[in-house]
């Protein structure tokens, strides 16, 4: 679409238009039902836009603004930018499992929103960064759903144009799991296998099987058809690679591979917590089907210990219960801290590196163009990080307690593929955690990014709660500007809340607000100072926009 913005020099908008129009480009009130409610479109300019002799239309799908002629040709070349580059998530079900566009015209409004947004922004005001892309997911269950070889990248590709004929960047994640919320399966012939196979998936101690992710014990085993996992994985990476050939590089910029449960790199340690439990437990070991058990048999015959190796730790918690409620994670004589502990926390944590380095190495030999970064995802259990155990790190798989830094043979794991790290719950701070919890994400990001600046591994963020965290956009920013500042941010995500009249004003005020909120006319060529009046905000009036 072609965005056509034509108005006075000073169009102002008022406090209850900005609520609605932060930006002036659409109906923020409309873009929000289409996400929530299918085919249904509300995306027409406010009277008091006509008024203010502003002129919106659509026309194809590209994003242009007119400038005054005013502007001078310097000020037209492309400035530098520096700070963080900031992007936004996609809805999960952008792509239908039937192969087409969800929100097709919602999306499209949307990533015109961001790009002109981007405008005002990087262009008029020259100093403020706006939003570079968006952030796509890319369902295994959708593209090879039917039988395997069976590509049809047809929903995504029509996806990617969109982008690209926005102006804006993408960020493209791979993502080898399933959904619950919205439902995406995993393809249809992996869980036909599963259904007579169910070996093929994590199991818990009471023998329930993970069914949203394959088991990191088959990795290299034929279980899918005659073919391992890593291969079918390579395979899918090595079609998408030549089918969006036109767009690596230039338009898609990053590309995450997803490791584990939502694309994180961890056991699915959580799965089974009841809901609405405001105080999480501990979590439970997965290391029981027979796959997995069978790795840990032979492990502990290598090492002379035998008895060892028939399961995971007897005495821990299930899913629900607290630290203390058996003897594995005390913080005083509990197990964990004994020779049998750490022989298993050990092996337990290896096995989950080892995957993560399987895929990431698949992943930066098959992208290997200079353009493109490849990340991968790792979660932030942040529950009962002031305990001594740090038991939901252990049960998903790191080995990271008060005496020990489980996250030095991650990062360094990271820095051997040149692969960049995710980094999620940027959003989340110590104050608004229950007590009960013992909780610290702020403490545990902390560790997370000393071992990756030790390694010298890039750190990408995301925030956490898509309904937003209590402070969470001043968390966000204060983590963007620590130590070991972050280069990218991803904000998830779009939908209806995204571009509600509650949120969206907040959002774009916090892209202001990682920029220079004064422009001087001393940073400007001669004769742009008005430009840049027109450009400021006003926290008194709203914003003063000229665009013609």
């Amino acid at each position: 679409m072609e965005v056509s913005v034509i108005g006075s020099s000073r169009a102002k908008i008022g406090k209850t238009e900005l609520a609605y129009r932060e930006l002036g480009f659409c109906d923020l009130k409309g873009a929000a039902r289409v996400f929530s409610a299918k085919n249904r479109v509300c995306f027409a300019p406010s009277p008091r836009w006509r008024k203010a002799g502003i002129r919106f239309t659509l026309r194809a799908v590209h994003t242009e603004a007119v400038r005054s002629e005013k502007v001078s040709a310097s000020a037209r070349r492309p400035k530098p930018r520096d700070g963080v580059r900031l992007f936004v998530g996609l809805p999960l079900d952008a792509v239908s499992d039937c192969y087409t566009v969800n929100h097709a015209r919602a999306i499209a409004a949307g990533l015109k929103a961001l790009k002109l947004f981007a405008i005002l922004c990087s262009e008029m005001a020259l100093k403020l960064l706006g939003v570079e892309g968006v952030e796509l997911p890319v369902w295994w269950g959708v593209v090879e759903k039917e039988s395997m070889g069976k590509y049809e990248w047809s929903g995504y590709l029509a996806l990617a144009e969109m982008v690209q004929n926005a102006g804006l960047k993408l960020h493209v994640s791979l993502c080898f799991h399933a959904s619950k919320g919205p439902k995406i399966s995993l393809p249809e012939w992996v869980s036909r296998i599963g259904e007579s196979e169910p070996g093929i998936f994590f199991s818990d101690r009471g023998g329930q099987h993970y069914n949203e992710c394959l088991s990191l014990a088959v990795d290299d085993l034929p279980v899918l058809e005659g073919k391992t996992p890593v291969q079918v994985y390579h395979e899918f990476c090595e079609s998408f690679k030549s089918s969006f050939s036109p767009f690596i590089g230039s338009t898609i910029t990053g590309i995450s591979i997803g490791l584990g449960p939502d694309g994180e790199l961890r056991y699915p340690s959580h799965y089974s917590l009841a809901k609405g439990n405001k105080i999480p437990g501990v979590g439970e070991f997965q290391c029981y089907d027979k796959n997995m058990l069978s790795i840990l048999k032979q492990h502990a015959e290598a090492t002379g210990n035998p008895l060892w190796g028939f399961g995971g730790p007897h005495n821990a918690p299930t899913y629900d219960q607290p630290p203390n409620f058996n003897n594995f994670f005390r913080d005083n004589g509990g197990s964990w801290d004994s020779a049998y502990g750490d022989f298993f926390l050990s092996w337990y944590s290896k096995q989950l590196i080892a995957h993560g380095d399987r895929l990431l190495s698949l992943a930066s030999s098959t992208f290997t163009e200079p353009a493109v970064t490849v990340y991968g995802k790792v979660p932030l259990m942040h529950s009962w990080y002031k305990t001594r155990s740090h038991p939901s790190e252990l049960t998903a798989g790191y080995y990271n307690t008060t005496t020990r830094d489980g996250y030095e043979a991650v990062a360094e794991m990271f820095a051997r593929n040149s692969c960049t790290m995710i980094l999620p719950g940027m959003d989340l701070s110590d104050e608004h955690q229950p007590q009960e919890s013992l909780s610290s994400p702020e403490s545990l990001l902390a560790d997370i990014r000393k071992a990756c600046r030790k390694h010298g591994v890039e750190v990408s963020g995301q925030n956490l709660s898509a309904s937003g965290a209590p402070g969470g956009f001043e968390q966000i920013k204060k983590n963007l500007w620590a130590e070991n500042a972050v280069d990218l941010f991803t904000y998830q995500r779009m939908g209806a809340y995204f571009f509600s009249p509650e949120h969206f004003p907040c959002f774009t005020k916090f892209v202001r607000s990682l920029n220079q909120s004064e422009l001087h006319s001393d940073d400007l060529p001669d004769g742009e100072e008005e430009a840049a009046d027109s450009a400021r905000v006003n926290s008194e009036s709203g914003v003063h926009m000229q665009v013609a």
